[in-house]
């Protein structure tokens, strides 16, 4: 089921059929280099994949989607919304991740921005927030340029972070 578009991209719920990509970008060591769990399995990948194929279980609304460059019906990442507790406060964060050969091309910001207007206007959010590994330049590049700050340092079971954070404008 589709979730929502972009100029270039579309967001869709999972398929089974998508493992072998989620693998390859799972798999990679250079894209995985600011997650604290590292590369993972075929089997851990199947997991995650099957973890996500309705939404997240919890929260059907939110989840992870298969990122396809529409041009070529490609699939390029998995980008999405993800429920967090934070210091006894439930935030949704905003999460991308495109394999390298899309890098560089603000996909990752417009893959961002639609999945904070989606978050406004269908899910009704009114504040969503990134947590990011300090040392990721790039990934606090995107979330700036969709509107986000620096809100604070923080530490959890997966280690430090930084998180940055937006608040949905009020309408006048």
């Amino acid at each position: 089921m589709n979730i929502l578009e972009t100029e270039r991209l579309l967001l869709r719920h999972f398929v089974r059929e998508d493992l072998p990509e989620l693998y390859a970008l799972y798999s990679d060591p250079v894209v995985r280099r600011f997650f604290p769990e590292g590369t993972l399995s075929l089997d851990e990948t199947g997991e995650e994949l099957e973890w996500f194929l309705g939404g997240h279980p919890r929260h059907p609304e939110l989840g992870l989607w298969a990122t396809i460059y529409k041009p070529t019906a490609q699939f390029i990442g998995r980008c999405g919304l993800l429920p967090w507790t934070i210091d006894g406060v439930f935030e949704v964060e905003i999460a991308y991740m495109l394999a390298q050969a899309w890098w560089g091309q603000g996909l990752a910001t417009e893959a961002a921005l639609g999945i904070r207007e989606y978050a406004y206007e269908t899910l009704n959010l009114s504040r969503l927030i990134c947590l990011i590994d300090a040392g990721n330049q790039a990934s606090i590049r995107v979330a700036t340029k969709i509107g986000m700050q620096f809100e604070k340092t923080g530490f959890d079971d997966k280690g430090p972070y930084v998180l940055y954070s937006v608040q949905r404008p009020t309408v006048k």
